[in-house]
């Protein structure tokens, strides 16, 4: 894994809210598409005009794909896979609604890392679903997650429990014990947090909001080979 600059990722503002960004574009195709899992496609434009195909590995990927509604639903993390061109593919689950699609990536001619997004019409009926409470604690089947620190404080400790017993076996997932991404309610700013090594059960992230504002936090864990995803949540203190 790739070793980050804590300070950097403390002090970042809110990425994904352009489709372009120091010379970087998200060129995706198509604006709407169908409900249903369905495969999309995109490239990353460079500063030439040409689509970009080398990149840093960050977190095990050259790319990783996050999708979720504008009422912060159906949230997913994958990961496409590139040709020969620079063009990326992957099948994504997709309900009617407008959703955003985030690429956080660096490209191997930039001093850092980016993360662009795009917004994509699903056709069909839509129902926005209401934010869920701030809450401590989520259930993921068999599992419950609970959250200590707060994004005031810089740092975010999740405890993973399974009927009732902590998990002291999680499996790495993309080079830590688990990824997490925290996107602010309203205009879907995406935070970069970057996971802490810790002893002990807890997963710890580094991650300090910039504003305040509410945030919805997904956290990914694996464990018996199955990756699942916690969702939170939480108010940022105003500055």
């Amino acid at each position: 894994m790739k070793t980050h600059d804590m300070t950097h990722h403390a002090a970042a503002q809110l990425g994904g809210l352009a489709v372009s960004e120091s010379g970087y574009t998200l060129e995706f195709d198509g604006a709407i598409l169908p409900a249903g899992t369905q495969p999309v496609s995109f490239r990353i434009i460079g500063p030439d005009g040409r689509p970009v195909t080398d990149f840093v590995t960050e977190h095990e990927k050259e790319l990783h794909l996050i999708v979720v509604r504008r009422d912060t639903t159906g949230f997913q993390h994958v990961h496409p896979v590139m040709d020969a061109e620079g063009t990326w593919r992957v099948d994504v689950r997709l309900e009617p609604g407008a959703w955003r699609f985030f690429a956080d990536i660096h490209p191997a001619a930039h001093h850092g890392s980016l993360t662009l997004g795009v917004d994509v019409s699903v056709a069909g009926p839509y129902e926005p679903e209401a934010i869920p409470a701030e809450r401590r604690e989520a259930r993921v089947g068999a599992y419950t997650v609970t959250l200590d620190g707060g994004l005031a404080h810089g740092e975010l400790a999740f405890t993973v429990r399974k009927d009732g017993e902590t998990v002291t076996d999680l499996q790495p997932y993309l080079g830590a014990h688990g990824h997490l991404v925290a996107l602010r309610v309203g205009d879907l700013g995406y935070l970069h947090v970057h996971p802490e090594e810790r002893t002990g059960p807890e997963v710890a992230f580094a991650a300090h909001a910039p504003a305040g504002g509410l945030y919805r936090l997904y956290l990914d864990f694996q464990h018996d080979d199955v990756v699942r995803t916690a969702e939170f949540t939480m108010r940022a203190a105003h500055r």
